[in-house]
């Protein structure tokens, strides 16, 4: 029985020990002791911000002529080579124009004929009023002899019958004489639509510039009519004068305006590290693929809105490229991929931070707060009322005391993209030391008052020992 008391006793001990030793643990902090999270830290300075809206896109020419034929054919002249210089006016094919010769000719033997017919038709009004000048004295006669009682009453009749004929005589041909001037009109017009499409047969250049691209061949046949394009055989550009065409997404197209500049990257360039300036000089009023069939199929959600951007090169910027002795003068070629970052905004010394040290909460925890309260209206009888949803706010951690960080509500402004920079315009003071990283830290993990400790700095202090 005694032996059986001592057990216990023993037992008693260890763990009124055991009780002992953890209440001082955990009171010294050995135990259940909260881990920091590792974070980085930044200080809060002033920077220039430039603001950019980026996009890629091709090389264009500012102005780009597509050379169609208006008459169908085979080309029996070939005058120029794709790459050639040419002139407003140079001849540069000519289709087969043999058909139009023969149509234009023809033409002319109907315009020699109508006005023909109309020399007819002047000559047979002549007679026509010769005839009329005769029967108006052969009634006067007669009617002079009616009234002295020499001849009958139908002798009479006759000639008055004559004078009528006489007379509608002359208006026939006076109307042949109009509708042969109509079918000179006619034919004249045939003429020239003969004439025209006869002319058309030689394509000429409508502008100076470099025959960019040339499709067809001596010898190829050719389909060209009035009412649609036909073949494309060449086109004619201007490569003085180029520009980037981009499509810009419509969150961002509000920001963009007529003159803003431009740093320009041009693929073909890369490995330079040449940069070229630009402007912007047009901006679409509507969105691309919109107004048409396929827009009025498509769902929204299928395709994202966007729309072109033109923005021109400055000469200025590659004119170190141009070597004439060399015959490098056009250092762009028509379908070169570029990026541009189009500058929005700038400003000069701002409070700024890293992107990535500005995250958002929604006040869910605030929004619990007030469910709970509402329980107990709920509980005396009242009705409850409906809780308005928290808008995110945008937010830092700012380094406080005993390593710990404080939630802070900020207000931002414009944002630099290829820095990684965010204007603060409130919330913070230039010098203090917000935490600035790792990404999921700020973004989730991270509360209120959390523990936290600089990244690497036990890492720092085992070097120093």
């Amino acid at each position: 029985m005694k032996k059986s008391n001592r057990i216990w006793w023993i037992l008693g001990g260890v763990v009124a020990l055991l009780v002992i030793f953890l209440v001082v643990a955990k009171s010294a902090g050995w135990i259940g002791k909260e881990k920091p999270t590792e974070v980085e830290f930044v200080k809060v300075g002033k920077t220039d911000i430039i603001e950019t809206v980026s996009a890629s896109g091709k090389i264009q020419p500012e102005v780009e002529v597509k050379i169609t034929p208006d008459v169908p054919g085979e080309i029996i002249g070939l005058y120029i080579k794709e790459g050639d210089s040419v002139k407003k006016g140079q001849l540069l094919l000519k289709v087969q124009p043999e058909n139009y010769i023969s149509i234009t000719q023809r033409a002319e033997a109907v315009v020699n004929q109508s006005k023909a017919s109309a020399e007819q038709a002047k000559s047979a009004i002549s007679q026509s009023e010769a005839r009329l000048i005769r029967a108006q004295a052969e009634y006067d006669r007669q009617k002079k002899l009616f009234d002295d009682k020499v001849i009958s009453k139908s002798d009479l009749e006759i000639a008055e019958t004559n004078l009528k004929v006489a007379k509608q005589d002359v208006a026939a041909a006076k109307a042949n004489l109009e509708a042969s001037t109509y079918n000179i009109r006619s034919a004249e017009a045939g003429l020239k639509d003969a004439s025209e499409n006869l002319r058309k047969t030689s394509i000429y250049a409508p502008m100076n510039g470099i025959v960019s691209k040339l499709a067809v061949e001596l010898g190829e046949r050719v389909v060209g009519t009035s009412q649609m394009a036909g073949t494309e055989m060449l086109r004619i550009a201007n490569l003085n004068n180029m520009e980037v065409r981009i499509n810009v997404n419509e969150n961002d197209i509000v920001r963009v305006s007529l003159g803003d500049t431009a740093n320009i990257d041009v693929d073909s360039y890369s490995l330079t590290g040449k940069k070229f300036k630009g402007v912007v000089t047009q901006i679409a009023n509507t969105a691309n693929g919109t107004g048409g069939a396929l827009a009025a199929t498509s769902s929204a959600t299928d395709a994202v809105t966007e729309f072109e951007v033109r923005i021109r090169i400055l000469p200025e910027s590659y004119s170190d490229l141009i070597d004439r002795k060399a015959k490098r003068v056009y250092p762009f070629k028509p379908g070169m991929t570029a990026t541009v970052d189009i500058i929005t905004e700038k400003k000069e010394r701002v409070l700024s931070v890293p992107i990535a040290a500005v995250t958002t909460r929604d006040g869910s925890t605030e929004e619990k707060k007030d469910q709970g309260s509402s329980n107990d209206g709920q509980s005396s009888g009242e009705p409850a009322k409906p809780k308005k949803k928290d808008l995110p706010k945008e937010v830092v951690f700012v380094a406080d005391k005993d390593s710990k960080v404080k939630l802070r509500e900020v207000k931002t402004g414009i944002t630099d993209t290829a820095a990684g920079t965010i204007e603060v315009l409130s919330g913070l003071k230039e010098g203090e030391e917000i935490v600035s990283g790792p990404f999921i830290a700020v973004s989730k993990k991270l509360k209120d008052g959390d523990l936290v400790s600089k990244k690497g700095a036990q890492t720092d202090k085992g070097k120093k020992k």
